[in-house]
């Protein structure tokens, strides 16, 4: 073997050897992972705030069905009596029919913003508490990261049902790793 070959061979040999107590302290990192849509799925405040909003929103929804039911009864004039109706009669419920129509559209497009929007507020507020709680988990259980979007993630290191519960009971401290509890005391 030449002198520069030998000298290759133990400049990579050393580089591995260094590399080997960083390889280790990588591998003693802990690793978590939440799924920010399960608990905007499935925790208690994200169905409340669902059930909100709905409830706020009902009597608009009721409107828009009840035009929209309007338009389809004006519609099946047109279809079937159309033909025959006087020109004059037919374009003033044409006339009518489209207006009703645009209303319609700008009320449902106004309404479908409104929830967007009254949504967007509630569920903010949730995401900030489950973020406040990944961080007293992360702090109280030493972990070193904990993900919040991953493509996938091992259930060994899915922390997100202990949010969900931490979200739930927000009187009771947050279940210890792996506990499966809600951090009730029994009392």
């Amino acid at each position: 073997m030449s002198h520069s070959k030998r000298i290759i061979a133990a400049v990579l040999a050393s580089g591995l050897l260094a590399a080997g107590p960083a390889m280790a302290q990588v591998e003693a990192a802990k690793i978590g992972f939440v799924s920010i849509d399960r608990i905007l799925r499935d925790a208690a405040p994200a169905k409340r705030a669902q059930d909100k909003i709905e409830r706020e929103f009902k009597k608009r929804d009721e409107e828009l069905g009840k035009m929209a039911d309007q338009l389809k009864k004006m519609q099946d004039t047109l279809d079937k009596q159309g033909p025959v109706m006087a020109d004059a009669d037919r374009r003033k419920l044409e006339k009518d029919f489209n207006d009703t129509n645009r209303d319609f559209q700008r009320k449902q497009r106004e309404f479908r913003d409104d929830v967007n929007q009254r949504r967007n507020e509630e569920l903010q507020g949730i995401l900030d508490r489950a973020n406040r709680v990944v961080k007293e988990i992360a702090e109280r259980d030493k972990y070193d990261i904990i993900f919040q979007d991953a493509v996938w993630a091992s259930g060994r290191i899915d922390l997100t049902d202990q949010v969900i519960k931490a979200l739930e009971d927000t009187k009771n401290p947050i279940p210890p790793a792996g506990s499966g509890t809600t951090g009730t005391t029994g009392k």
